[in-house]
């Protein structure tokens, strides 16, 4: 039986590889905070693993099988990039999400892993198109070229810190993973989102509004809409949404 061109037995098998990516991501969210080896023995006891997080090892077994539908199975690594980076970046996202979200940090050594896989997969599109290589080295300058302006201009503007230099280097990393363009609409659609849920949490008083909200959190979100939903369309949203929806009718 085949979906999408692909056997079944290939979803069978990225779920499965999807479940133990996600307990290896709970056990990574734990001790990448405290800066522990994550190459441990300690894996195995029970005790140390601690209580099993389910909706990121069940989140990360559906996000693999979904990549898998959009991006189907080919003959040969080089012809499965966008399948085997982004199947790489989704744990690392999920747990700079958590970390992030919990205790406001993303750690150096998870945005290090992040950008050293990126530039082996820029090295990996340029043996087959330079201007894909290319494209994704301008991503990387500008993700981290706008978010560091913003922080360097925000702070000088309200006196302190307005955005984490962790979300200087996330945006750094993401840009090998989407390229110039990519990392365009991930900025734009996580202000969005930012500002949206950030008004929502002042609106209904979980937040106040000189209070801290991380935005790694959003950057993530971003990320992952970016990987799933078509460009042109989330470009049209984007259109419609900061013309007001007047873009088309003028």
């Amino acid at each position: 039986m085949y979906i999408h061109d692909v056997h079944i037995l290939y979803y069978v098998g990225i779920a499965i590889l999807g479940i133990i990516i996600g307990i290896w991501v709970n056990w990574s969210n734990v001790r990448l905070p405290e800066e522990k080896k994550l190459l441990s023995k300690e894996i195995l006891k029970k005790k140390e693993r601690g209580t099993q997080n389910c909706i990121i090892i069940v989140t990360i077994a559906i996000m693999y099988v979904i990549l898998l539908y959009f991006f189907g199975y080919h003959k040969g690594i080089l012809n499965n990039l966008k399948l085997i980076k982004f199947g790489f970046l989704i744990p690392m996202l999920l747990s700079a999400f958590i970390i992030d979200y919990k205790l406001q940090i993303i750690p150096n050594r998870l945005n290090l892993t992040m950008f050293e896989v990126g530039l082996l997969f820029t090295f990996l599109h340029g043996i087959t198109n330079i201007n894909i290589a290319t494209d994704m080295l301008l991503g990387m300058i500008t993700g981290a070229g706008i978010f560091l302006l913003i922080t360097l201009v925000g702070g000088l503007i309200a006196g302190k810190e307005a955005m984490g230099f962790g979300d200087v280097k996330l945006m750094g990393a993401l840009g090998l993973y989407f390229g110039f363009s990519g990392i365009i609409v991930i900025s734009l659609i996580a202000f969005l989102l930012g500002a949206i849920i950030s008004i929502g949490l002042i609106v209904s008083k979980k937040k106040k509004s000189d209070e801290y909200i991380p935005f790694g959190p959003f950057i993530v979100l971003a990320a992952i809409i970016t990987i799933f939903v078509p460009f042109e369309a989330l470009v049209g949203i984007l259109l419609q949404v900061f013309t007001l929806g007047m873009y088309g009718r003028l």
